[in-house]
């Protein structure tokens, strides 16, 4: 294959893609390097035919988006000094590959799909794995408070039986004493 039409593997593709406004989203200048023409061929592109595009298919970022990307995203730090970035969603990217009609947009357009693809399938896999999870903290709940009141049953028969009572040391006699006095009179008499 020639440079032009290399093809960029789906696990790379997946790292373009990040998630703005609650979608799952491709910069600009990644789908323009991804589908081989400069950025600026992407945007005329794309204010060429602003009606394939919908809100849904792409939007601008503000600058607050800009600088919180540039600062998270290391390989992105250049990106504070642009002054406009849009972003794609995977239907955007599709019709952006539609408009260049270049081979490698074509070519690279079924990957990028791919990759949005796979994306979608982790994320409904760990919802999958979260709700999983949730039933297994429930359960353990469940079991948890079964297992104290069991405990709280047990715990007097664990309890050692109180200690005999020690026996006093030395010579005691079991008769009851006679009082001193009635003693003295038991002699006088």
């Amino acid at each position: 294959m020639s440079h032009q039409t290399e093809i960029i593997p789906v696990g790379d593709l997946a790292s373009f893609i990040y998630s703005l406004r609650d979608q799952r989203v491709i910069l600009d200048s990644d789908l323009a390097r991804i589908y081989g023409v400069e950025t600026r061929a992407l945007n005329q592109a794309l204010k060429r035919n602003q009606n394939r595009f919908p809100e849904d298919f792409t939007f601008e970022l503000t600058r607050e988006e800009i600088l919180g990307i540039s600062q998270t995203v290391i390989s992105l730090a250049n990106l504070k000094f642009s002054k406009s970035v849009r972003a794609f969603t995977e239907h955007g990217a599709l019709m952006a590959a539609n408009l260049l009609n270049s081979p490698r947009a074509v070519a690279m357009s079924v990957y990028v799909i791919r990759a949005f693809v796979k994306m979608r399938e982790d994320l409904a896999a760990n919802a999958a794995i979260l709700k999983r999870l949730a039933e297994i903290d429930k359960t353990l709940m469940v079991h948890d408070s079964a297992l104290r009141q069991i405990f709280q049953q047990l715990r007097p028969l664990l309890e050692p039986p109180p200690a005999p009572q020690k026996p006093e040391i030395g010579f005691h006699v079991k008769a009851e004493a006679l009082p001193y006095r009635v003693r003295k009179e038991l002699a006088e008499a």
